[in-house]
């Protein structure tokens, strides 16, 4: 994989002039790094010693999506989520995919690394034609090599964050189909407006090439209708001022896994996607980044177990679907908890 420290040219100038960017990486503005807090000793125990379900006894259930998109869309927003973070979004007829991974595995090859739990509920060549591809960010549960790879065979536009383009070019995406923001800037593709915001993460896909591109949240928007996208990120004060400027949103979207306290200011976690949410100005949530993968020390379906109290004791707005459904947030009355049927009766403490 092309390291983006060799940038050069206008990627590099950009980069450069980019406030973010501080002594050769792009930096958090709070000084938020992924170095974990506190001692390590516990951690170490916590993932030797703990146990718990970290994935699932059974199967999950997924739904076969491609019926309902034969079908137009009755209210202009239609959203299916995939798994992980991946997303279709239907915007006024546009098709936009969030941060694709359909490769078996988040890992820099493909024999070892996190597996998916759950079959993807439609390949690539089964996706309806796709106005714009945006990737947040450039770890390797985001960017999927082998799925990019193949996206480029298709020549449909990416939008992404600063310096990712250097990955994508690698993997055979034409520079012509590239466009590379910073945060605060915009650009329409397709029909539709993104703008690339905050977010409070980190970057890398090796030892030596960490925060040497930029991750973003993002607003995505046409003429009717607007959703915000989180990518990764930790709680951050500038969501306010996102949602000031660019909200209300027609649906949220935010991660709620992979979470612990000693990578908190890297990852929101339930407690703190809701704190994002009300920051961004509410509407309706649907969480991602959870169900998909191993990637942390909490039971698999914690996420959205949690989060479903916690917004239910605030009478707050969310939509779980089942991975592969279809559906139009105006038309979802209420939370469907479709992870308690995996693993039977659950083993829940507290």
């Amino acid at each position: 994989m092309n390291d983006p420290r060799r940038q050069k040219g206008l990627r590099l100038e950009r980069a450069r002039a980019s406030a973010q960017f501080k002594d050769g990486r792009f930096v958090n503005p709070s000084g938020a790094t992924p170095d974990l807090e506190g001692s390590s000793l516990p951690l170490l125990g916590e993932f030797f010693f703990r146990g718990g379900r970290r994935t699932p006894k059974g199967p999950l259930p997924v739904s076969r999506p491609h019926e309902a998109w034969a079908r137009p869309s009755e209210t202009g927003l239609r959203v299916t989520w995939l798994g992980h973070s991946t997303v279709l979004l239907e915007l006024d007829g546009r098709r936009v995919l969030t941060d694709p991974v359909f490769g078996e595995r988040v890992s820099p090859v493909s024999f070892a690394g996190p597996k998916r739990f759950h079959p993807v509920p439609a390949g690539l060549d089964e996706l309806p034609p796709l106005d714009a591809v945006l990737l947040s960010h450039d770890h390797f549960d985001h960017l999927c090599a082998p799925t990019v790879a193949a996206l480029a065979r298709t020549r449909v536009p990416i939008v992404t964050a600063l310096g990712v383009g250097a990955h994508l070019e690698e993997l055979g995406v034409d520079p012509e189909r590239i466009t590379e923001l910073d945060w605060h800037e915009h650009i329409e593709v397709g029909g539709v407006r993104f703008t690339a915001t905050p977010a409070q993460h980190f970057s890398g896909r090796g030892l030596t090439s960490r925060n040497r591109t930029l991750w973003a949240s993002w607003v995505v928007e046409t003429e009717r209708r607007k959703v915000f996208f989180s990518g990764d990120t930790g709680l951050t004060p500038a969501f306010a001022d996102v949602g000031r400027t660019h909200g209300p949103f027609d649906l949220v979207m935010l991660e709620v896994g992979a979470y612990h306290p000693a990578w908190g200011a890297i990852h929101l976690g339930p407690e703190n996607a809701l704190a994002a949410f009300e920051m961004l100005g509410g509407g309706t949530l649907l969480p991602v980044h959870w169900g998909t993968f191993n990637l942390a020390l909490h039971d698999w379906d914690d996420p959205a177990e949690t989060l479903l109290s916690l917004a239910t004791e605030r009478r707050l707005r969310i939509v779980t679907p089942q991975i592969g459904a279809v559906f139009e947030p105006e038309h979802v009355d209420a939370p469907t908890p479709w992870w308690r049927a995996v693993d039977g009766a659950r083993e829940r403490v507290g």
